[in-house]
């Protein structure tokens, strides 16, 4: 049972939130949100395709949590296209990410036996809330959304805890972590590209520039290299996220790693020019302030 959130385990769910937002910002500067999608699921697998030779590998024991989570991930990946083709990402991605760290709490303290202290409890409900007020009013046509999106948010509770309970049997949490991408890259990709296939993967698909092939080998290298960038972000921040678990209470680092909506509303102001509204600060406000108060739970 862990009762304390180390500051190394705190600061490494921080510089994962960073990285988790950097590539939803890489994602929302893309025109086809699911193609971007796909090529960093493709991307996040090579890298741990590369990198996994050279690690300590899960423990035998991690293996039936990483199948379950296969199972979950693709699970994810179609409850979230059924989300965003019903409404604005701006309304799907709060309700998700918001709801989850409240549904993590709740059976945490089942599960592991995490004490219910008042400033993790306070700080957990501060980043949710702050998270779900990050969404913006329903368009006519879009509650069909909402359902959806609740029901993903259970799902990525779902596989928060089970990858949790899977990092710490591992004995390996960064090789479980790389795991996660292979395991989950056949099916999700299937699904994404199920009416584009491998040449819109690759950007080959463009039309042919006046000044030749070359240049559309140069125009097609670009989403190739966000995909492999945004893919090793991911798995970076997942990997970190994973790792914290086994040293810190699950609930407290699933809370703190969606700071990365007040990483990426920043970073989508900067690079993006999308200026928040008054009540995107007072969201931004309340998951900074969650942010202290699980580092003091």
């Amino acid at each position: 049972m862990q009762t304390d959130f180390p500051t190394l385990a705190y600061l490494a769910v921080i510089v994962g939130a960073l990285l988790h937002a950097s590539w939803n910002v890489a994602i929302r500067s893309g025109t086809d949100r699911r193609m971007e999608t796909a090529r960093l699921v493709a991307g996040g697998s090579v890298v741990a395709a590369v990198v996994l030779p050279f690690m300590r590998q899960p423990a035998p024991a991690a293996w039936p949590h990483l199948a379950i989570t296969a199972i979950l991930h693709v699970v994810y990946f179609g409850l979230l296209a059924a989300a965003y083709a019903r409404a604005r990402v701006a309304v799907s991605y709060p309700l998700m990410r918001g709801a989850a760290p409240l549904l993590v709490l709740l059976a945490a303290v089942w599960l592991f036996q995490e004490p219910l202290t008042l400033p993790a409890v306070a700080g957990v409900g501060m980043v949710g809330l702050g998270v779900l007020l990050m969404r913006v009013r329903l368009l006519p046509g879009e509650s069909s959304a909402v359902g959806y999106a609740l029901l993903n948010a259970a799902v990525i509770a779902a596989y928060t805890l089970n990858d949790a309970a899977g990092a710490r049997a591992s004995g390996a949490p960064m090789a479980y972590a790389l795991w996660t991408f292979p395991l989950t890259a056949l099916p999700t990709l299937a699904w994404l590209l199920r009416r584009r296939g491998l040449t819109a993967l690759l950007a080959l698909d463009m039309p042919l520039p006046r000044d030749g092939a070359a240049s559309r080998w140069r125009a097609s290298l670009r989403p190739v290299l966000r995909g492999l960038g945004g893919g090793a972000s991911s798995l970076g921040s997942y990997a970190l996220a994973l790792w914290a678990m086994t040293v810190a209470p699950v609930a407290q680092v699933a809370a703190l790693r969606e700071t990365a909506m007040l990483f990426g509303v920043l970073l989508a102001w900067i690079f993006l020019h999308e200026r928040p509204h008054l009540h995107g600060w007072i969201a931004l406000a309340l998951i900074a302030a969650g942010a202290v108060m699980l580092r003091l739970g």
